[in-house]
């Protein structure tokens, strides 16, 4: 069914950490998104395309919003939802005494069901349509969250947890259990719909150098899948990295060695990195993901943005949550966050850039700025409405300001879940939030 949203509309054609915000910004006052059969048909100014459209095609008309690409999170757990703002002390000792209890119960189909209708309701609610998720060890954990997940009709990707040792054994698979359990999988569900397959060893530690050799080998196996895993979170973790493989030169040689960097892989956090691990990944098109609420829950550094995004060495990078290690669904919240760690380290990181990092900037760590991550003919329809007057606070704060970037900043300073309108999954519309009354209603298969 071919349909229209109209209001201000707001993407991005380029990076404006790299080049002037005019030459990246596509804003229309008052714009249109044509869409038939799940893909943007069409994107431009009201006046321009309305005279164009069919008569009997329904306009959608959304007045004092911003009508943005979907947001896109680039490193997600959706078996720690449960466990989310589980206080605890830093990295590993967290991973001990709640993740590894928690993720034990996804062996359970029908927990697993349940935690992934949940956590996929959750991202519609802040208006992520596409994320990179970690299931568990378990095949059961991603059956269930690729078999909600393609109800939805939402673009994800996602893994099972290869992890052999350094956990409870009930976590535990072995080298080559986690190689055929994530074969079988990859040949059921990547490429299926907009499904999309990422091998997951989990990071360094848990995978014996057997495990991290078969994983490597399974990627290369296996054209246009995906990997992912941890990098350089914590110093205590890299410590340990560098005690488990001694003939390794860090933590990113040990992923290089076992050839696990390259394009459509992508590591959360990279916190502690060197201008060699920059340029390893930067050389390889392998792509972080920055979790910046994760990394101030547990304490575990400041994401160097400059050096990422504008250094001797360039990476791929996109905005994360890392739930439950990060504290809230919203890519919103995560800017915000986002923001404070660039000032801590010096440096500031504006509005449009941030939203770049949760749009466009996304898509392209993720090698799928060609399908989702702007509002772009040919794309697809996923995507978010912002409403600027979901709060009396924020209604009352827009009303002073006088640009886009200022709206934006006050956006992500002020904005969480609650300025979500409407989410749509390929052209049809599954969440919407009455801003009068505060009344939510999925529209889901």
């Amino acid at each position: 069914m071919k349909k229209a949203l109209r209001g201000s509309l707001l993407s991005y054609r380029d990076n404006p950490f790299v080049k002037p915000i005019e030459d990246c910004l596509l804003y229309e006052e008052d714009g249109l998104v044509v869409i038939e059969d799940g893909v943007i048909a069409a994107v431009g100014s009201a006046a321009a395309l309305l005279p164009r459209l069919e008569a009997d095609v329904p306009v959608i008309r959304y007045k004092k919003a911003l009508i943005c690409p979907g947001f896109i999170d680039c490193h997600v757990h959706y078996p720690q939802t449960e466990m989310i703002g589980a206080y605890g002390k830093q990295l590993i000792d967290w991973l001990n005494n709640y993740t590894f209890i928690v993720e034990q119960k996804f062996a359970d189909k029908a927990h697993a069901d349940e935690a992934a209708e949940v956590f996929l309701k959750e991202l519609l609610r802040a208006g992520t349509t596409t994320a990179s998720v970690f299931c568990t060890v378990s095949p059961v954990s991603v059956e269930a969250f690729f078999e909600v997940a393609e109800r939805f009709n939402m673009r994800m990707l996602a893994g099972k947890v290869l992890m052999d040792r350094n956990a409870p054994p009930a976590l535990c698979d072995t080298a080559q259990s986690g190689y055929d359990d994530s074969k079988a999988l990859i040949e059921k569900w990547h490429d299926k719909g907009r499904l999309l397959y990422s091998i997951t060893p989990r990071f360094a530690p848990t995978s014996s150098p057997e495990q991290m050799e078969l994983t490597g080998a399974l990627w290369r196996e296996h054209s246009g899948t995906y990997l992912q895993s941890h990098v350089s979170e914590n110093l205590a973790e890299i410590d340990w990295v560098r005690a488990l493989f001694p003939n390794q030169r860090g933590y990113v040689d040990v992923y290089q060695h076992y050839g696990q960097l390259g394009p459509r892989a992508i590591y959360g956090h990279g916190v502690h990195f060197t201008e060699a691990d920059f340029a390893a990944f930067s050389g390889t098109g392998t792509a972080l993901a920055h979790c910046p609420t994760s990394n101030l829950f547990l304490g575990s550094g400041l994401f160097n943005m400059t050096a990422a995004m504008q250094g001797a060495y360039p990476v791929r990078t996109g905005l994360a949550t890392d739930l439950g290690g990060g504290t809230n669904f919203s890519q919103l919240v995560t800017m915000n966050e986002a923001y404070k760690i660039a000032q801590l380290g010096g440096s500031s990181l504006n509005a449009h850039q941030a939203f770049y990092l949760a749009t466009r900037g996304a898509a392209e760590a993720l090698y799928l700025d060609d399908r989702i991550g702007s509002l772009t003919a040919g794309n697809e329809a996923d995507i978010v409405v912002l409403d600027l007057r979901a709060t009396d606070i924020l209604k009352y704060r827009l009303s002073f300001a006088e640009t886009l970037s200022e709206i934006l900043f006050v956006l992500m300073m002020l904005g969480d879940d609650r300025v979500v309108r409407a989410s749509y999954i390929a052209g049809e519309e599954r969440y919407r939030r009455n801003s009068e009354t505060g009344v939510e209603t999925f529209i889901l298969p």
